[in-house]
């Protein structure tokens, strides 16, 4: 199965990019990681979410769950084990997608700083495809102001906080990218307690 959004790919121009990967919305999911916007495409090892090889996503839920940090890795490869990510978010109820549909790098780089939110996401229909979710989850400044404003949610809660908004809690963790200045086990302590508390 593909998660590429061809026809997105395929309209990407005059700076302009579309998202390219549809939303991954399991049946009875419960949590809903929504991030900013993929990386560029050079960047990427699978084609699924947090797919930059050096992004310790995959990582920090292999450590919060398996005990093991290269669960999800495929070392000589040097890339994530898709299908068995897959089945795993399936499994326990975790949706991905992002909160910008369109945007602009401003740089070269997959750095949120120099990304101009061109199109935010639609959340509210997200949402009505999700009618068994307890909470959403950004790992980023961008992602977590993208979805402030576009729900109207007055508090933007800082790094390791959640706030309600409508029944549903919205965490933010810190972010999973090498460049966040956290330790690795850190992270999975953050990802540990919100993953404890909801599922």
């Amino acid at each position: 199965m593909t998660y590429l959004n061809t026809e997105n790919i395929a309209r990407s121009g005059d700076g302009i990019e579309y998202h390219p990967l549809r939303p991954f919305l399991p049946e009875g999911a419960r949590v809903l990681f929504l991030g900013s916007f993929p990386p560029q495409r050079k960047r990427w090892c699978m084609d699924f979410y947090y797919p930059n090889f050096i992004n310790d996503h995959w990582r920090i839920e292999g450590q919060v769950f398996f005990g093991d940090r290269n669960h999800f890795v495929n070392q000589k490869a040097k890339c994530f084990k898709l299908d068995e990510i897959v089945k795993f978010c399936e499994e326990k109820g975790i949706a991905f997608f992002d909160t910008s549909t369109a945007v602009r790098r401003l740089r070269d780089n997959a750095s949120d700083k120099f990304l101009e939110v061109v199109e935010a996401t639609d959340i509210n229909a997200l949402l009505r495809q999700l009618p068994q979710l307890r909470a959403i989850v950004t790992t980023g400044e961008k992602a977590t102001e993208t979805i402030c404003a576009s729900l109207g949610i007055p508090i933007i809660p800082k790094v390791n906080t959640s706030v309600i908004w409508k029944g549903l809690s919205l965490w933010r963790l810190p972010s999973s990218s090498r460049a966040y200045p956290l330790s690795f086990e850190k992270k999975v302590e953050a990802y540990r307690y919100m993953f404890d508390t909801l599922l």
